[in-house]
């Protein structure tokens, strides 16, 4: 089984206190174990160090193993534990940076092989739920873009940050509406699409209000939300 966890904005990246959060749990509790060992990939910022110091804060909290693959240094050596993985969990920045870096490194074929091999959570936050998808509207180019990129796990589009980022909206919906970008989702920060071997289980929210749309080219769907304790 392959789960994967799409989310607009949230977790541990949007915690004010470096806190894990109810998305970050329930990404968690979707690997089935107690002690699964997380991978923090931190490649779409350049492997900033706050970044993976902040994985490391939330994460070690709730006493689970983990690791950090970074490609900046060393990639090689990072890939070495990665088939035994049970979370890879994306962080947010350049999903454009993102994809080529993987593709460079041979990370896109050692997910792949993760996904053919054996049960795993693919979870991440903006280009980290953006990787997951066929297509996505990215800021990696300065301004807001349509994209057809991406892994394709989840088939369709994918559109983060849906109500912190006014820009994103409207231009999402027209791209779709023209053809630019397949059908798809786009999810408010605090918001997740939740998706089990590439067909759509729950959307599930860490806040009140946030949400996941479907997108299509007749308009807006607001979808029933699963709100997390």
């Amino acid at each position: 089984m392959t789960h994967i966890l799409c989310m607009g904005g949230g977790g541990f990246s949007m915690s004010p206190d470096n806190a894990a959060t109810a998305l970050d749990r329930y990404a968690l509790e979707l690997t089935g174990k107690d002690n699964p060992l997380v991978c923090f990939a931190p490649t779409a910022s350049a492997d900033d160090p706050e970044y993976v110091h902040r994985f490391l804060t939330a994460f070690g909290a709730l006493g689970v193993q983990t690791m950090v693959l970074t490609l900046w240094e060393d990639a090689r050596h990072a890939l070495e534990r990665f088939g035994d993985i049970d979370l890879l969990y994306v962080g947010g920045g350049s999903t454009v940076n993102l994809v080529a870096l993987w593709e460079a490194h041979g990370v896109s074929q050692a997910v792949r092989d993760l996904r053919a091999e054996r049960d795993v959570v693919f979870a991440g936050t903006s280009a980290g739920a953006n990787v997951w998808c066929e297509a996505c509207t990215t800021d990696s180019f300065g301004g807001v873009d349509p994209w057809r990129g991406g892994l394709g796990f989840v088939r369709g589009s994918f559109s983060p940050h849906f109500d912190s980022e006014p820009e994103r909206a409207p231009h999402y919906l027209g791209w779709v509406r023209d053809g630019e970008l397949p059908v798809g989702w786009a999810a408010d920060d605090g918001a997740a699409l939740h998706v089990l071997d590439g067909k759509v289980q729950a959307c599930v929210a860490e806040r009140d209000g946030a949400k996941v749309y479907r997108v299509d080219r007749g308009g807006i769907t607001a979808q029933q939300m699963t709100r997390l304790p």
